[in-house]
């Protein structure tokens, strides 16, 4: 199971560590139920991790314009396993999209302080 928190802004919140082979990172990040990717990352720690670039990507944001991304590969550790997944880069905050969730059930408590769960579905 994984933990997390609801911020004063109704945001929630989960911590995600992030390595490439040598390098770790913990970052928390914003659920987005509204981006269907795995997680994005801002350039500069995309850099300080020094991840291997995989691509471009075009993807269609909330307001319906289109958008090309960056597209890096990382390993997280999701539910205590190793996982290698896709990073787009975007100059935000980190999101953690629909795919990084797929299989798992969410659960929010929305309020400030409210308790962030999300476990496998079996």
């Amino acid at each position: 199971m994984i933990h997390g928190t609801v911020n004063q802004s109704c945001e929630a919140i989960l911590p995600v560590v992030v390595k490439n082979d040598t390098k770790t990172q913990l970052v928390d990040a914003v659920i987005d139920t509204g981006f269907s990717g795995f997680l994005t990352l801002p350039s500069s720690t995309i850099t300080a991790l020094e991840l291997v670039w995989k691509g471009r990507d075009v993807a269609t944001l909330g307001d319906g314009t289109s958008c090309i991304f960056e597209v890096y590969i990382a390993v997280v550790i999701w539910d205590g396993q190793y996982r290698t997944i896709d990073i787009n880069e975007s100059e935000t905050i980190p999101l953690i999209g629909m795919q990084l969730l797929r299989g798992y059930d969410l659960r929010i408590q929305a309020i400030e302080g409210g308790i962030v769960t999300i476990s496998l579905l079996e």
